[in-house]
């Protein structure tokens, strides 16, 4: 019997993914030993000191790092995506209405490498005329004080990057007014621990975020999934067997969102919401392989050059495995 190659995988507690959690899908040829962690978490210690064979990791630091020493290769697997025009917060008081009032403002996002802000800045870029150059940011904790970014980052000179107090949070400082605004991928805690002083830019954002759809067929990628490229330059075939794990564990997840004689999550117009779904977005509204997300990450890569984030637009097929980027039905 040929031996199975055993391999650790970071990833966070998905539908999509708590197959390979728990066991019931099972890559060909891998003994999986999975690890569930927060996002954060997993980007810091794989980013810092690649302690995972693969893991789930920020779109945007992955693509920092294939322009620094390319220490991983990625699969075409994107177990989170998010519009973002939600994540948009001002401090009440700051008299910010419309998404041109931001332009001359303090904004405050944990890092400027985040995948989310990087979204936000594209979006307030191509659709509301807010170059991510006119704006300072202020750059830290967003609840707990010294978040640094998980990879060094250098930007042209007209990108203006502040780093806020070892004492301060972003989501108390937006709340002060010390900030105007958060671009941000979690809810700051203020919004509800200080009722009153903080909205989202886009109180109508579900509205808002359809039109985006609608314009742009563009469902933003915020994670992908990476092999360290010494295991994957040993074990080529892994990249395949990984990506094919990664797509029977989401197809199970889909089935459950079809069940409705008893159903399995806790949301009373589910089926509703799903048919909607369908309708705006195919069966399959989480797609993964490549073919099927080449124009989206091609707006990615062109908004993150134009952020200053990788010093030269990067193409697609430079993110993945090669072995993952052709399609085949059997």
């Amino acid at each position: 019997m040929a031996q199975r190659l055993k391999l650790s995988l970071a990833c966070w507690d998905y539908d999509r993914t708590r197959a390979l959690a728990d066991g019931s899908v099972v890559p060909d040829g891998i003994d999986l030993i999975h690890h569930t962690l927060p996002v954060e978490e997993t980007f810091f210690r794989m980013l810092r000191y690649r302690e995972f064979d693969a893991a789930e990791m920020s779109l945007s630091s992955y693509t920092v790092s294939l322009l620094k020493d390319s220490p991983f290769i990625a699969i075409p697997v994107f177990p989170s995506r998010m519009f973002r025009h939600s994540s948009i917060y001002v401090n009440a008081n700051s008299g910010i209405e419309k998404p041109q009032d931001l332009i001359g403002r303090k904004i405050g996002t944990p890092e400027y490498q985040m995948t989310a802000p990087v979204w936000i800045r594209g979006i307030l870029s191509d659709h509301y005329g807010v170059d991510a150059a006119s704006v300072e940011y202020y750059c830290g904790g967003e609840e707990e004080p010294n978040r640094d970014e998980k990879l060094a980052i250098t930007l042209p000179e007209k990108f203006h990057i502040h780093r806020i107090g070892p004492e301060q949070t972003l989501s108390q400082m937006l709340a002060d007014g010390e900030i105007d605004a958060l671009h941000t991928a979690r809810k700051p805690s203020t919004m509800d621990s200080r009722p009153g002083t903080i909205r989202r830019l886009f109180p109508d954002y579900k509205e808002v975020e359809q039109a985006y759809y609608a314009e742009t067929n563009i469902f933003p990628i915020m994670h992908t999934v990476v092999i360290r490229r010494d295991v994957y330059e040993a074990h080529r075939w892994v990249a395949r067997a990984l990506f094919k794990a990664f797509e029977e564990a989401k197809r199970r997840a889909l089935e459950n969102y079809f069940e409705t004689a008893a159903m399995k999550y806790m949301l009373p117009w589910l089926v509703a919401h799903v048919e909607e779904t369908i309708e705006t977005f195919g069966k399959d509204w989480w797609a993964y392989g490549f073919a099927e997300n080449r124009a989206t990450l091609e707006v990615f890569l062109r908004i993150h050059h134009e952020q200053g984030l990788s010093a030269r637009k990067l193409e697609p097929e430079e993110l993945f495995a090669p072995e993952c980027l052709e399609s085949f039905k059997i």
